[in-house]
C-alpha cells in the first residue's frame, strides 16, 4: 500500500524553474493518484530552458501558468515543499493557519547561470530536473497496483 501524500505543493521564487519542474515530474511520476500544484513568491513566467529540458524526457511545459501563495485556489496541502529560501519563509507562514508539513528542499537556481554558451545553461537546467527526479522517487516511491 502507498504511503502518498493526497496533496502536494511545490514551491519556489517565481514559479518559473524548479517547482515547475518538480509538479510536472511528480505528476508524471503518480499521474492523478495525487493532487499536485506548484507555486511562487512571486509573479514569473515559464522560463524556456525549463521547458526545453523538459521537453527531452517527454514532459510538456509550455501550457504551465506561473501563480503565487496568493492565487492558489485550494491551500489543503498535506506537504509544502519550498524549493528557495523565500518560498520556505512563505511556507512557514502557511503553517499558522493550517495543519501543513513542511519539507525544505534548497535547491539550485539554474537561471542565474550568466553564460553565454547555451550547453552551459541548459546543463545547469538538466542537472536541476535530474535532481528532482531523484528527489521526488526517492521521497515519494513509485508502487505498482500488485503492491495493493
Amino acid at each position: 500500500m502507498s504511503d502518498l501524500p493526497s496533496a502536494v505543493l511545490f514551491a519556489c521564487t517565481m514559479n518559473s524553474v524548479r517547482s515547475p519542474m518538480a509538479e510536472a515530474i511528480m505528476k508524471f511520476l503518480h499521474g492523478h493518484r495525487v493532487f499536485v500544484d506548484s507555486v511562487g513568491v512571486h509573479t514569473g513566467y515559464i522560463d524556456g530552458f525549463a521547458v526545453a529540458v523538459m521537453d527531452e524526457i517527454g514532459i510538456d511545459l509550455t501550457r504551465h501558468n506561473s501563480k503565487t501563495f496568493d492565487d492558489l485556489e485550494d491551500d489543503n496541502f498535506d506537504i509544502v515543499i519550498p524549493l528557495s529560501p523565500q518560498a520556505q519563509h512563505r511556507a512557514v507562514e502557511m503553517t499558522r493557519a493550517m495543519a501543513v508539513e513542511i519539507e525544505f528542499w534548497n535547491t539550485f537556481d539554474p537561471s542565474i547561470i550568466e553564460s553565454e554558451d547555451r550547453e552551459v545553461k541548459l546543463d545547469a537546467y538538466r542537472k536541476v530536473r535530474d535532481e528532482l527526479m531523484i528527489r521526488i522517487k526517492a521521497r515519494f516511491p513509485i508502487t505498482s497496483a500488485i503492491d495493493t
